[in-house]
């Protein structure tokens, strides 16, 4: 998702959404990270272009990792522009690194990001997800859940 920005119900500035990684995972649970980011990328970001298509986060010794995720170079940067897909530091606490290493090591377990947003403050963060991967007969029960909830609701619509 590049070039648009969303204001979300909670005064969010969401930049880029990760909609595959909901069908692709079953989420289990959310936190909330920050970002190490370049000057250029808060700027690119501010612009609301951003991509999570195929990223994920992983540890890097005691830090946690977004790898893949893509920034597109600031078009006013000239030489002191980021490289677009970078692994960038994601700012959590000591504990919740730890709780999350324990899980990706443990339960085997991955986090994945599911979208990069400003907060209202005007800080850049990410939402991530211990998540755990569906197969495909798993995915397909998902769609076919998701198909019955909506023709249930537009059932009951047409008959109130």
């Amino acid at each position: 998702m590049t070039g648009t920005k969303n204001k979300s119900k909670d005064g969010r500035l969401v930049v880029a959404d990760n909609r595959r990684a909901r069908f692709d995972y079953e989420i289990m649970e959310t936190f909330e990270a920050g970002l190490s980011l370049h000057g250029t990328e808060v700027k690119s970001l501010r612009e609301g272009k951003a991509g999570l298509g195929e990223s994920y986060a992983t540890m890097d010794g005691a830090e946690l990792k977004l790898i893949n995720a893509y920034i597109p170079e600031y078009g006013q940067g000239n030489r002191f522009n980021h490289e677009p897909r970078r692994p960038r530091k994601l700012l959590m606490h000591r504990r919740q690194i730890d709780r999350l290493s324990g899980a990706i090591q443990k339960e085997g377990l991955t986090v994945v990001p599911l979208r990069i947003y400003f907060n209202e403050k005007g800080f850049a963060k990410a939402e991530i997800a211990l998540a755990k991967g569906r197969k495909a007969h798993d995915k397909r029960e998902h769609l076919k859940e998701r198909s019955w909830e909506r023709e249930k609701a537009r059932v009951l619509r047409e008959h109130n």
